[in-house]
């Protein structure tokens, strides 16, 4: 075991203490923390060294913090035995030095030598105080350090500090006075603290608590130095830090002394009541203390009257309100702790003035100042339940006060003052008409939104404290909470509420919180504490509104059925409960009804979502009132009920929907009564109240005439009458109108559009027995014309459904049996037109609203047009003209626009319906009007094409129902009403005619052209549209199939019979279309084309193929590319059908498709289709057209120029390409050449021997650019030509890649682009496509590694898509490896390697690729030799066995090689072949291999650090039998390296680390290693995870190979010198820990003082941070070791310590002289 002497522990300490000042925090903290562990064991020694360096002060060391922090750690760590008083002095000589030399207590090392100082007084408290004591002079400039240090240890230790606080006072109090204010602060926190630990020191120690009469004679006199003189300073901190400190002095000192300082402590205290928050906490925190120890006292009476305290309590009443709108926590934590603090205030002086308190609290609140109002409304909710029996006898008092406080305008004070009296509620305070009156309080802060805000708004009042605003939403959420709570939790409150809630729902300003009270008459109904007698004391009280009154009420607040609180829920349920206040025979029927109206409301998510939610609410509601009023059947109860919704009018604004409700309401009851005096009256109020300049209003007025009239239909048209003669007849209008225009045309529109309305609904209501007179004469006169001369868009809309209005009563009557026609039919509908129309003076108009009136006018449009009698051509157009152009409105506002398309719809079916005399007529009709929608149908914005679809298909259904199917327009089939009006008026003419003659003929429908409008369409992008155009494709075949066949045509059954089946397969896609959206669009495109194949005439397929341009240049590509994949399928199946001319003509079309494809990708697929045309019809035809065309192109066009390349360039491309058409395309291009005409097999084709010169020209060169393109376009021969050759030719190609390479690197680019031109020509002619995207993609990379790898990937290609040409490309390569040029041989080698890997079949040629390869791993080239070496561990893995023993021969060789990139190859060739390797192949070379791997794993270079690495780990499989005790040497030698770069900088050798250690592990059979590679620490990259692991694996080393670990040390003491930091310090912290658990005298002789002396040399200089930090706690590390026991012991010699530290201190000097 090394001695003591030998440690130089001294020497490593000073070291360490030396590093406290390093620049790394790294390196700082580390040897913090190593000489925090010394400390614990020779704290003398730590001790020494810190105060050797400290005595150069902060301005020598430059972190004098971390030494005293040091320094602190050591002095509590010592024994008492081991303290030495003389040199505890010195330390805190020391400390205060430091101190002394600062003016300012801010820094760390302040603070630092403070902590020193006050663990030096933990052992010797008057060592230290005495040493404090020295420096307390007024003069000192540290004399504030000092009081501060007192402090602390005051705080730190109380029981030592209070028996020697006299010395202290006595010491502090004469300087007291001359203390500097920017030190008072300082001084006045010390005694804060110091009165702290006296409290403490009371609580610890009561029994010996030494507060003798000096101490109190002193800190009497320090009370009053800081009450009279600091309290009063100018400067706030000094105020505060002394108002802090007197808090805490209060209760120390004499009742007397206290007594006489009130006067002045209080107001001194309220003062600071004026600054921030924070200061306000304070003051509150101090004034709490003084209550207590004034009022509280136990050793006499109070010392405060309550007149004393009037002051501070009204100074502390505006803090209860002070509230911060900082969203930072801490704020919101100051506040409520204020709030906190401010109550126990109150609470203290409540304990001792209880009455006097009340009765202050009372009147601040009468002050009406919101601060004091308010605050005075919080302390009372907080101390009633305090003080509930001191407060007893004052109830009626506080009831008084807080009904004065009911009218006050503060929404601040309202909540509070609701707060309170939920309060007042729970201690029984609410009692009779009082009880009331806060009840109603409550209910009508309920009621507040912010709409109704401007009654309640605050006067701005300036205060000194600021109170947070109250929105109107908190205060009705704290009376809504709080109702509920008294409610449901105070039973002696039912006796108040109840029935007195009920007058709560009458008031029109208590409306918003009917759901509240509703709500909580459930609650008092499901407690009631006297069962049914509840209703029964509802009629002893006068005051309860009647049963009429809560009916009247409760139905029109029913009307929103999203209201808050569930407001339509709370208000059925308590309708169910009263029932039996209202007539006997609705309870049952409300016990069914009412349950099913809850059900629609209760889930209001599904409501938002349903747009007619409200419309079907109000008619349920409409609904359930007349159902009511069916059973009720009491005449005299409705007509009072009727009077009360009368007076309820005054309830609610005319802008309020609630109104509107309460005409519908009024208007069913008035249904139901027979007196019509009564009606009349009940009319003419009901005009009154009704607001018709607001729409909803107008409408309601409107619904309820109709109601109205369904009972008395004259009585309201003589009201509307008399309302129509006198508009604008008053004096005051006429005045009004001559100045004023927009009166008059506002005035006017309203009145006329709610007349319009009621005319309208009246009609709608009335019974059709009688609508025909009045109908006929509204419209017959000009009475109607009066009421169209309207400007507003919300009165047009409201002329406009009028009108609808009376053209759905005609069709009501109609079906009822009463048709009539309606006269002026044609001049209604041009009233609406013009009507929907925007006008020049409508600027007010918006586009939205505008919208709106043109889908209520379509709407109306369609109604006109299905009523007798029929359309004119005239007025058909001019319809269709108007309304058309509406397919192309923007698709947004959605919910606008969704409406006016679908009424555009409904419109042009009825007008199909309802127009033209027969079948054929009809049919024409439908064209015209389905040829106006084909602008749509091919739009390129996808809405107008869903709309256009949706349109046709909806007019199709309407036109099979009533020309095919036999069904009437409704729908209905056989024998109806409607079936014989539509009989009479369709057919009148034609009934004695054949059906021919009636029905249409399938000419007449135009099939070709119609199925190439639509047929794009079954391909677009729109899975709707899609849809939709398939279902237009089936209803067109369904409806041309169900037509009579002309007389002469000659159909087989079976031709009849194949229709039918496609027809019946083309429903079938239909219907797997709707049912499952997620199949494959071209599959069910795909069976959409093979019906129409068969369902097509040859005539209708001749017209789709001539007519297939356009859809061929379809907007959507996808649906150009359906639309070319039908026209292939077509010529595909029925080629063989169409003449020479229909030939010509589908090519002209198509090659006009393709000169107009902008998208390239279409125009290739058109010229698929032109190639499809050709090979299934007449190749000569079409070859003819394309070079005819061509030719025009070059006489008169420059098609070098053109944009997207020249189409017939590209159509020659496609010829050349084509498998059937390329030899044909290259015989007639050489005819055309030669003027030799083809006649290959087609007898029809002439050729005209006249043609003009020029066209003559442009043939010619046609047929040259055609030729070229055909060799460049990879025709047949060029590609058989290829093919025979491919061999020789790639070879070629790949070896001069070399050479042009290296021509790149010199500069020389052409070369390598014309030759990767060829290449590319080459792939595709050859159909090599990946060759050739990997040539565009890497061929133009000059770096040397990118080509190699480039025609590596080349070779890899050719051999997985030609396997074939493997073997004949090796033969030629293997030969080319002898060639003279550096460059070719590489690019040889390279695409040799390549085709290694696939060389599984070659048999022969494998063995002559192997030899060449191993004689050229000498080439002079090294990346030949690595390629070499690469393509042998290549080897397929079925013939690797056989070449094993000669491939790890050559790599044994290679690790050696001069070139680091040949030695990284053969690392990694290695681990590829050992994956494979028999034991025989390499046992013999193991050792070797291991070796020269263990030599490499010191490389610079990290993968092949890496590499060698995990190799070494692969041939620990082979270490086993003979060769085990061999390899297991070569284990214990690369053990170290390995252990260290576990560690290492790099990721990837940190894993091969890891990776090998598992594996060599188990070779060296020791269980304790083996349970470390589960460890956290192995697996971790942490440092302090590794460093735990060396100290594991250390430990297993030293107790399980004892006689290996010389040899680690020295390996690891080697690695000090290592090029890598990390690597340095990993070997200084493995050599430590071995050093440091080793108790082997041997090892630690040797290597533990040169270990030792390295790390208090060299290394602890180290320019690299976490070198030196290593350092630090390995010095730590050997210090705390157990085999060093014999250093702790010794104590530090004094002198030997004096000449190091004078040495020191010269050395220091020198560096500063320096430095300077």
């Amino acid at each position: 075991m090394a001695s003591s002497a030998s440690i130089p522990a001294p020497e490593a300490v000073q070291v360490l203490v030396s590093l406290l000042a390093d620049d790394s925090s790294a390196v700082r903290t580390a040897s913090m923390s190593s000489l925090k562990d010394i400390a614990a064991l020779n704290p003398l020694l730590v001790l020494e060294s810190c105060a050797t360096v400290s005595r150069g002060g902060r301005r020598r060391f430059g972190n004098m913090a971390g030494v005293f922090k040091v320094m602190a750690f050591g002095v509590h760590a010592l024994d008492k035995d081991d303290i030495d008083p003389a040199f505890m002095a010195k330390l805190a000589k020391i400390a205060t030095a430091e101190l002394i030399s600062s003016k300012e207590f801010n820094s760390d090392w302040q603070r630092a030598a403070t902590s020193l100082l006050v663990a030096i007084g933990s052992h010797l408290p008057d060592l230290m105080m005495e040493e404090i004591f020295l420096h307390l002079s007024g003069t000192n400039s540290a004399l504030p350090a000092m009081v501060q240090i007192l402090a602390e240890f005051a705080s730190t230790d109380p029981l030592q500090f209070i028996p020697r606080w006299k010395g202290v006072l006595s010491r502090i109090l004469p300087i007291l006075g001359n203390v500097r204010d920017t030190q008072r602060p300082i001084f006045a926190n010390a005694f804060k603290c110091w009165c702290q630990a006296a409290w403490q020191h009371s609580i610890d120690s009561p029994s010996h608590f030494p507060l003798g009469g000096d101490v109190m004679s002193y800190l009497n006199s320090a009370f009053e130095l800081l009450l009279r003189v600091w309290a009063a300073s100018r400067d706030l901190k000094v105020r505060v830090a002394s108002v802090e400190a007197l808090g805490q002095m209060v209760g120390l000192i004499t009742r007397t002394q206290l007594k006489a300082a009130l006067p002045r402590l209080v107001p001194t205290i309220l003062d600071l009541y004026k600054k921030d928050q924070e200061i306000a906490f304070l003051a509150t925190c101090s004034l709490h203390n003084l209550l207590n120890a004034s009022l509280l006292s136990e050793t006499g009476p109070p010392m405060l009257d309550f007149e004393d305290l009037t002051l501070t309590l009204s100074t502390l009443l505006p803090v209860v309100s002070i509230n911060n709108d900082s969203k930072d926590q801490s704020d919101f934590s100051i506040g409520l702790k204020m709030y906190n603090e401010v109550q126990r205030c109150f609470l203290t002086v409540g304990l001792v003035y209880p009455d006097d308190l009340f009765l202050f609290l009372v009147n601040k609140c009468r002050v009406k100042e919101e601060p004091l109002t308010f605050g005075g409304l919080c302390v009372l909710k907080h101390l009633l339940p305090r003080l509930f029996e001191a407060w007893h006898s004052k109830i009626p008092l506080l009831v008084e006060a807080v009904k004065s406080l009911l009218e006050e305008p503060s929404l601040g004070v309202r909540k509070a003052l609701s707060e309170l009296i939920v309060v007042m509620a729970s201690h029984c305070y609410l009692v009779g008409s009082s009880g009331e009156l806060f009840i109603e309080y409550l209910v009508r802060h309920c009621a507040l939104t912010d709409n109704n805000r401007g009654d309640l708004d605050i006067l701005n009042k300036r205060v000194e404290m600021k109170i947070r605003a109250v929105t109107p939403g908190e205060l009705r959420t704290v009376c809504e909470k709080g109702l509920l709570l008294v409610t449901i939790t105070i039973p002696e409150m039912e006796h108040v509420l109840w029935p007195f809630l009920l007058r709560m729902i009458i008031p029109r300003s208590y409306t918003g919180a009917v759901a509240t009270v509703c709500r909580c008459i459930s609650e008092l109904w499901r407690h009631r504490s006297y069962g049914n007698d509840m209703l029964s004391e509802c009629k002893t009280h006068p005051d309860i509104p009647t049963a009429e009154e809560l009916l009247a009420r409760l139905v029109v607040l029913l009307h929103d059925p999203l209201a808050r609180e569930q407001l339509p829920t709370q208000i059925l349920t308590v309708l169910c409960l009263l029932a039996p206040l209202f007539p006997k025979n609705v309870n049952l029927f409300w016990q069914d009804e009412i349950p099913k109206m809850k059900a629609y409301v209760s889930d209001t998510e599904d409501l938002k979502q349903d747009p007619s939610c409200q419309d079907t609410w109000d008619d349920m509601i409409i609904n359930f009132l007349a159902e009511s009023l069916d059973f009720i059947q009491d005449a005299d109860w409705v007509m009072s009920l009727g009077n009360v919704f009368a007076k309820h009018y005054e309830l609610y604004t005319s802008d309020d929907e609630h109104a509107a409700l309460l005409h519908r309401c009024l208007g069913i009851l008035l249904q139901k009564v027979n007196d019509r005096a009564y009606v009349s009256d009940k009319i003419d109020l009901m005009y009154k109240k009704a607001n018709i300049a607001i729409p909803t209003n107008r409408l309601g007025l409107a619904k309820a005439m109709g109601l109205v009239a369904a009972s008395h239909l004259d009585t309201v048209l003589e009201k509307l009458k008399d309302i129509l003669d006198n508009v604008g007849q008053s004096i005051f209008q006429r005045i009004m109108a001559l100045f004023s225009d927009s009166f008059r045309t506002e005035d006017s529109d309203d009145i006329h559009a709610a007349l319009a309305l009621m005319y309208g609904y009246a009609a709608k209501y009335a019974p059709s027995t009688v609508i025909e007179a009045r109908i006929n004469a509204l419209v017959g006169t000009n009475m109607l014309s009066r009421l169209l001369n309207v400007h507003h868009p919300r009165a047009k809309q409201a002329v406009i459904t009028a009108i609808d209005l009376l053209g759905s009563a005609v069709i009501n009557a109609a079906e009822t049996g009463a048709p009539f026609p309606l006269k002026r039919r044609d001049v209604l509908l041009d009233y609406i037109l013009t009507l929907m129309g925007r006008d020049d003076n409508d600027g007010f108009a918006d586009y939205n609203e505008l919208l709106r009136t043109q889908a209520i006018a379509i709407s109306a449009c369609t109604t006109l047009v299905s009523v007798e009698p029929k359309l004119t051509v005239e007025t058909r157009n001019h319809v269709l003209k108007a309304t058309l152009g509406f397919f192309a409105v923007p698709n947004d506002p959605v919910d606008v626009v969704n409406p006016l398309i679908e009424n555009l719809i409904t419109l042009l079916c009825a007008i199909l319906l309802t127009s033209g005399e027969d079948g054929r007529s009809r049919a024409e009709l439908l064209l015209l009007m389905l040829r106006q929608i084909d602008q749509f149908i091919s739009s390129p914005i996808e809405y107008q094409r869903k709309r256009g679809c949706l349109a046709v298909h909806e007019m199709l259904l309407k036109f099979r129902v009533i020309c095919v199917s036999g069904h009437c327009a409704l729908g209905c089939q056989g024998s109806c009403a409607h079936n014989k009006q539509i009989d009479r008026i369709v057919f009148g003419n034609f009934s004695k005619l054949p059906s021919a003659f009636v029905l249409p003929s399938r000419e007449a429908l135009c099939l070709g052209d119609r199925v190439i409008v639509y047929l794009p369409r079954c391909a677009d992008v729109n899975s709707e549209v899609r849809k939709i155009s398939a279902e237009i494709l089936d209803q067109l075949f369904s409806i041309s199939l169900s037509l009579p066949r002309p007389a002469g045509s000659l159909i087989s059954s079976e031709d009849i019979e194949l229709s039918y089946s496609a027809l019946s397969s083309l429903e079938d896609v239909i219907a797997i279309l709707r049912n499952d959206t997620s199949i494959d669009p071209s599959e069910v495109f795909n069976r959409i084309v093979s019906s129409l194949c068969i369902l097509l005439t040859k005539d209708e397929l001749v017209a789709t193929l001539h007519g297939c341009s356009v859809a061929l240049n379809d907007k959507i590509k996808q649906s150009a590319e359906g639309a070319i994949q039908a026209i292939v399928e077509f010529v595909s199946r029925r080629g063989r059908e169409l003449s020479e001319f229909d030939i010509s003509r589908t090519t002209q079309s198509l090659i006009s498709a393709t000169v107009h494809a902008s998208d390239k990708h279409l125009r290739v697929e058109t010229l698929g289709a032109i190639s499809s045309l050709a090979e299934n019809t007449s190749p000569s035809t079409v070859f003819d057209e394309v070079l005819a065309t061509a030719g025009k192109d070059i006489v008169s066009k420059d098609i070098s120029r053109l944009r997207g390349g020249w189409p017939m360039q590209d159509a020659f491309y496609a010829f050349s390409q084509h498998m059937v058409l390329s030899v044909t395309f290259l015989e007639h291009v050489m005819s055309a050449l030669s003027q030799t005409p083809i006649v290959k097999g087609d007898a029809y084709r002439v050729e005209d021997s006249q043609v003009d010169n020029n066209i003559e020209n442009g043939n010619l060169q046609a047929a040259i650019f055609a030729l070229t393109a055909f060799f460049r376009g990879g025709g047949k021969i060029g590609k058989r030509a290829a093919e025979q050759n491919y061999a020789s030719v790639l070879s070629e190609l790949t070896l001069q890649l070399g050479s042009c390479h290296s021509l790149a690197n010199s500069g020389q680019q052409e070369p390598l682009r014309n030759l990767l031109t060829a290449f590319q020509a080459f792939c595709e002619c050859v159909g090599d496509l990946e060759m050739g995207k990997i040539l565009a993609r890497d061929g133009e990379l000059s770096e040397n590694e990118r080509w190699i790898n480039l025609i590596g990937d080349i070779a890899g290609c050719i051999s997985i898509k030609r396997p074939k040409e493997v073997q004949n490309i090796c033969l030629v390569l293997t030969k080319s490896l002898d060639r003279p040029l550096k460059y070719q041989r590489e690019a040889a080698a390279a695409a040799l390697s390549e085709f290694v890997r696939y060389s599984g079949g070659l048999g022969s040629c494998l063995e002559q690729m192997v030899e060449v390869l191993c004689r050229h791993v000498s080439d002079e080239s090294s990346t030949v030799r690595r390629l070499c070496l690469r393509g042998l561990v290549q080897i397929p893995s079925i013939h690797i066995l056989k070449y094993t023993s000669q491939v790890l021969g050559v790599i044994l060789a290679l690790l050696d090689d001069s070139d680091e990139s040949v030695q990284l190859t053969a690392v990694s060739c290695l681990l590829m072949i050992l994956e494979s390797s028999p034991d025989d192949a390499v046992e013999p070379i193991l050792l070797n291999l291991s070796v020269r791997l263990r030599n490499l794993q010191a490389s610079m270079n990290v993968k092949m650090r890496a590499n060698s690495f995990a190799a070494f780990g692969a041939l620990s499989s082979y270490g086993i039998g003979a060769l085990k005790d061999a390899f297991v040497e070569q284990v214990h030698a690369a053990l170290p390296c390995l252990v260290l770069h576990l560690h290492d900088e790099d990721a990837g050798v940190r894993l091969a680390c890891r990776n090998t250690l598992k594996r060599v592990f188990p070779s060296m059979e020791i269980e304790g290693l083996l349970a470390l590679l589960n460890t956290q620490s192995f697996l971790s990259d942490h440092r302090s995870d590794y460093e735990d692991f060396l100290r594991d694996i250390a430990k297993q080393f030293i107790q399980h190979l004892p006689s290996r670990v010389d040899t680690y040390m020295a390996a690891t003491v080697q690695a000090f010198d290592a090029p890598w930091p990390a690597i340095q310090a990993n070997a200084i912290y493995f050599s430590s820990s071995i050093l440091s658990l080793s108790d082997n005298h041997h090892i630690l002789a040797i290597y533990h003082a040169q270990v030792f002396g390295m790390l208090v040399g060299d290394l602890s200089r180290s320019p690299d941070a976490i070198v030196r930090a290593t350092c630090s706690s390995a010095l730590g590390l050997l210090l705390k070791s157990s085999n060093t026991l014999s250093w702790r012991a010794v104590s530090p010699d004094r002198s030997d310590s004096t000449s190091r530290n004078h040495d020191l201190e010269s050395t220091q000097n020198q560096q500063i002289q320096t430095e300077t």
